[in-house]
Order: structure tokens, then sequence, then C-alpha cells
């Protein structure tokens, strides 16, 4: 599964370049300034989780076995999938009742930074 992480973790993180220039120069003049700002939100977040996910999954080569390790990377994906993709579609004026769908995003990452912990504290303590 360590593998399948690291290829959606090199997939977002391109997105999220991608995302980055667009909303740079393609959204600048196009929405209001707090679309624009949502937007950003979302992409600042994919970035910082898209760099957990491949923290999540080298933990994951050293430590096979372990299901929280596991269970990180999944609430990452959802999250990024949730937060910053309900921001990028309410900023192109996707319907409004994705507007519930971004806090449950945020949940997620809140859910993987608890296994990420639960799992780092179960860990070993030999060196990595």
């Amino acid at each position: 599964m360590a593998k399948q992480l690291l290829v959606l973790a090199s997939v977002s993180g391109l997105l999220a370049v991608v995302l980055g220039a667009f909303a740079a120069h393609g959204l600048k003049g196009r929405v209001d300034a707090a679309m624009l700002s949502a937007f950003q939100t979302g992409v600042q977040y994919q970035f910082y989780h898209t760099l957990a996910l491949i923290l999540v999954a080298l933990l994951l080569l050293r430590f096979p076995e372990s299901g929280m390790f596991l269970w990180a990377g999944i609430a990452f994906v959802v999250g990024i999938l949730l937060f910053s993709g309900s921001l990028y579609a309410l900023a192109l004026g996707g319907p409004r009742w994705l507007g519930p769908v971004t806090p449950l995003g945020g949940v997620s990452f809140m859910v993987g930074w608890i296994c990420l912990f639960v799992a780092s504290w179960r860990m070993p303590t030999s060196p990595i």
C-alpha cells in the first residue's frame, strides 16, 4: 500500500502545483477575492497533506504491519478530496451544498493526524 500512497502523493503534488498556478494566473480577476482566497486555501492544505502522505508512505515502507499508518494515509487522501476538492468546486461556482463537505474534509485531516500520532506512539523505539 505504500507504493499506492506514494503514487497518490505524487499526483496530488502535481495537481497542487497546477491548481496553484491556475489560481494565480487563471482565476485572478475572474472570481472575487473571497473565492480566490478559498481556492488558495485548498491548494495550501493539499500541499501540506501531500507532504504528510509522503511521510506516511515512507513510514509504511519501514513499518508495513502498522494499520494506523495506513489509516492515516487513507484519511489524508479523503481529506484532500473533500476539503480541497470542495473549496475548488465552490470557488469555481459549484453548488452551495458543497459548503458542508469542507468541514468533513477537515475532520478527515484531523483523523489522519490522530492516526499518525497513535501509530508513532506504538512504534518501536529502534532507530528508523
